[in-house]
């Protein structure tokens, strides 16, 4: 059966050959006293003109230490301006950030320090205790204190990022199109997280196929509360709003009351959001406080949202409450929803320079309207697994097709429903909770025989992770030993919210866990 490819029904675009640091930074001359960022919460703006002063002298001194090409640093810090002074900074200089989640143990953070080879660790005094245990028996020599702490100073053992800016420089000469610029980590379809590797030409071309769609006129201001450190919020909220001219006023976290106060103020006209923030805003009585008449468009990503729940949202703040489709492996947007192209239940229709396939389970194309697994092929897929060929090779096949595990299905007009998913990923509030590493987990404990996690439907979060487990014969454990024993070892968004005991985890005859009997009875 020949191949069904289906593609954008906007015109390719071209993919300017620049390192992602020049091509955020790209109006700051026009710009240049327009405020670029604000800390939402202390209020410090920094403007375009600033902003890339501070990447460029962050660059130059990075370089005259000897850092360059081939070496990677990692980041972990809430959304604050800072991030994106040392991301750029670091690309800048040809080098490789790994992004880190500040809400880690440090368990967590040591496994991506030593799987990315990271030197460095960038961070906040906040996370100094985490970072201090999590260097311990790595490669990563130095951490790097962004702000100082309560008593004005940088603790004993780390660099104040102050102390690292030196004479500027501009973008140290490398292959855009190979050279790994990001290293954020995704569990991709199944297994433990992985380092992706996305290149400077990736991230660029994803801006540029996602700005094509969506339009920003002059003066808009947008919420950036989704985590720098997640591809969403890294790409879309960071880097292409900012190539956009786009302000982008920062929280460190989400707090609703927080966010509708910063939309007032600054007159947000742009709010990226995860279906539970949109749950809040067509909901809670806290929302009628406020004036939110400025906001042109809601845009939800990260986990699918109900057709039902958009229109709520949107009927009650009067905008278009709009989502997109794309994952870490595609830098990350393959389907977007164009200003006055809502459709209810789509994700959006293709970006440009992208194709598309929808497969059945024996590998068969289906046609319009035919649910199938959603297949993607273009500039923004990654270059695959840091130190993983053989994950690489079973998400990218030999044509480049990268299979997204994800069940969708394509409209005659070119918009995508995802109504499913093949891979095992729970998705927590928009966060990956990979089953495979709290199984892992579970297993170390020594009363517990065998275990098997799913995701168990949540109209706020999403899903909540539930344990199955087995104990060991003579061997006693409640709910609450399994939640705790758990707790003190993940981040919030991975715990264990239920535990069920059974006297046995249904597996096939090679060994897998059949999950969709667990849920059945889940």
């Amino acid at each position: 059966m020949s191949s069904i490819i289906h593609t954008s029904s906007f015109p390719d675009v071209d993919i300017p050959d620049v390192s992602i640091t020049d091509y955020v930074l790209r109006r700051c001359d026009d710009l240049v006293d327009q405020v670029a960022m604000v800390e939402g919460a202390a209020g410090d703006s920094w403007t375009f003109g600033e902003l890339r002063d501070k990447i460029r002298a962050l660059a130059g001194g990075l370089a005259a230490s000897g850092f360059g090409p081939g070496e990677t640093v990692a980041l972990m810090t809430p959304n604050i301006p800072e991030f994106a002074v040392v991301f750029h900074g670091v690309a800048t200089a040809g080098g490789t950030v790994s992004t880190v989640n500040p809400t880690y143990t440090a368990g967590e953070v040591r496994h991506q320090l030593q799987d990315s080879g990271a030197t460095k660790l960038f961070t906040v005094p906040m996370f100094l205790e985490t970072a201090a245990e999590a260097i311990e028996g790595t490669d990563c020599s130095e951490i790097i204190v962004i702000g100082s702490n309560a008593m004005g100073a940088v603790p004993d053992g780390s660099t104040s990022l102050d102390s690292l800016y030196g004479e500027p420089i501009q973008q140290v000469p490398i292959d855009y199109a190979n050279a790994v610029v990001v290293l954020p980590y995704s569990s991709g379809t199944t297994g433990l997280p992985k380092g992706v590797m996305l290149t400077h030409r990736n991230l660029v071309a994803n801006c540029e196929q996602t700005g094509s769609i969506i339009s920003y006129g002059d003066g808009e201001v947008a919420l950036a509360v989704l985590p720098f450190f997640h591809i969403y919020g890294m790409q879309v909220l960071m880097n292409l709003l900012l190539s956009q001219g786009v302000g982008v006023i920062t929280m460190p976290r989400f707090d609703l009351q927080g966010a509708l106060e910063l939309c007032q103020a600054h007159k947000i006209t742009r709010f990226f959001a995860v279906p539970p923030m949109v749950l809040a805003l067509a909901k809670h009585p806290l929302v009628d406080e406020y004036d939110l008449s400025a906001v042109k468009s809601v845009f939800s990503g990260a986990a699918p949202l109900s057709a039902e729940l958009a229109a709520e949202a949107a009927e009650r703040i009067n905008c278009e409450v709009v989502q997109g489709y794309g994952m870490t492996e595609l830098s990350p947007v393959t389907h977007a929803t164009p200003d006055g192209h809502f459709r209810p239940g789509s994700s959006g229709v293709t970006v440009p320079n992208t194709e598309c396939r929808i497969v059945d389970a024996d590998g068969d194309d289906q046609p319009i309207d035919a649910e199938g697994e959603l297949w993607v092929r273009g500039p923004q897929v990654m270059a695959g697994y840091l130190n993983n060929d053989e994950a690489t090779a079973a998400t990218i096949d030999s044509d480049g097709w990268l299979h997204t595990g994800d069940v969708a299905r394509l409209d005659a007009d070119g918009h995508i429903y995802i109504v499913d998913r093949v891979k095992e990923l729970i998705k927590y509030k928009g966060f990956q909770v990979p089953p495979a590493e709290l199984e892992g987990l579970l297993l170390t404990h020594p009363s517990i025989a065998d275990a098997a996690v799913i995701g168990i439907p949540d109209e706020e979060a999403g899903e909540l992770p539930k344990a199955f487990v087995t104990l060991k014969p003579g061997e006693s454990m409640t709910e609450t030993d399994v939640q705790d024993f758990v707790k003190d070892q993940v981040a919030t968004y991975k715990q264990v919210r239920m535990v069920e005991f059974i006297d046995e985890i249904p597996k096939s005859a090679s060994g897998k866990i059949l999950r969709r009997f667990l849920r059945d009875q889940g």
